[in-house]
């Protein structure tokens, strides 16, 4: 028989079953994180963790969806939640699951009052199931516009009308790059824009990138809000610094604080290769953010607001 990996065998299969079935799998690896360390900067009580995801095999991929890891469960998560010292939690629909709703509100309901969601619909969806997803948990739905999949810039209006009366908020992933061809459609929603994953900012260059300047437009209209996560996505420099991320980061901080959201972005999905450290992504931010009563803001105050806790 043909032998695998370590690496290739994680990504085919579940982690608990790998952690059954090869001897001397470390707990960072069952978890999809790095490092055994708890942070260095603690944080404050209540911290909302804005953006992780549940994967559950026992809840079919969307027909051609290219990004499919293997399980990462609530117990799981929970065990990361305990190290990072946090109990509240947003769980984000993936791109797996198109816009099948079914793993995150399985997710909300196990994970109870101190979760919220995100779901991702389309303009199918009824006011009827728009209810019932709010009495579940959700809080907003997504937007992946950085490939071809269940939602459409053509679906931005009509759907962020419908979710006002909700008081929900629509989260956007997108390719910076193509920030800039979104802006009078961003300007023009009637209700809250989060961008992911620090807007997508592109490197190198970022601070001078037509993205970057797009999206300070769009925070300093007021109505949208930047989610501190996954430096690793966009950085060249690498961790643990993110030294390219840094300044961008730092500039939407020092631009709209009280619009600062933190995610962990756990369990990675985009790095197949080696996870990050959870533990030093939060001090990471955390040195970013700088500020005692910014970090009370960002890690708390802000996501209690949005997501309503």
């Amino acid at each position: 028989m043909r032998a695998f990996s370590r690496r290739r065998f994680l990504q085919m299969a579940g982690a608990s079953a790998v952690a059954a079935a090869v001897p001397g799998l470390t707990e960072a690896e069952e978890l999809w994180s790095s490092g055994s360390a708890t942070p260095t900067f603690k944080l404050p009580a209540g911290a909302v963790d804005c953006h992780m995801h549940i994967y559950d095999d026992r809840f079919p991929s969307a027909p051609g969806t290219t990004l499919r890891p293997p399980n990462a469960s609530i117990e799981q998560y929970r065990k990361v939640q305990a190290r990072l010292g946090m109990q509240r939690n947003v769980v984000v629909t993936p791109s797996t699951y198109g816009t099948d709703n079914r793993c995150t509100l399985d997710a909300l309901k196990r994970l109870g009052p101190n979760a919220r969601g995100v779901a991702v619909v389309d303009t199918s969806v009824t006011q009827a199931q728009l209810a019932e997803m709010h009495a579940a948990g959700v809080r907003a739905i997504r937007f992946n516009l950085s490939y071809p999949g269940a939602t459409t810039v053509d679906m931005l209006a009509p759907l962020a009308s419908r979710i006002g009366a909700l008081g929900w908020h629509i989260e956007l992933v997108v390719q910076g790059a193509k920030l800039p061809a979104l802006e009078s459609h961003l300007l023009a929603l009637p209700c809250p824009l989060v961008i992911d994953h620090i807007a997508h900012v592109p490197q190198p260059g970022g601070m001078q990138s037509d993205a970057m300047r797009t999206a300070q437009r769009l925070v300093d209209k007021g109505n949208t809000w930047i989610t501190l996560s996954g430096p690793y996505v966009d950085s060249k420099a690498g961790a643990p610094a993110y030294a390219d991320v840094e300044p961008v980061a730092k500039a939407f901080i020092d631009m709209a604080p009280e619009r600062m959201l933190w995610g962990t972005d756990w369990p990675h999905p985009t790095e197949k290769a080696h996870k990050p450290d959870d533990a030093t992504l939060v001090d990471t931010f955390a040195t970013w953010i700088d500020r005692a009563d910014w970090q009370q803001m960002i890690f708390v105050t802000n996501p209690v607001k949005l997501y309503g806790f």
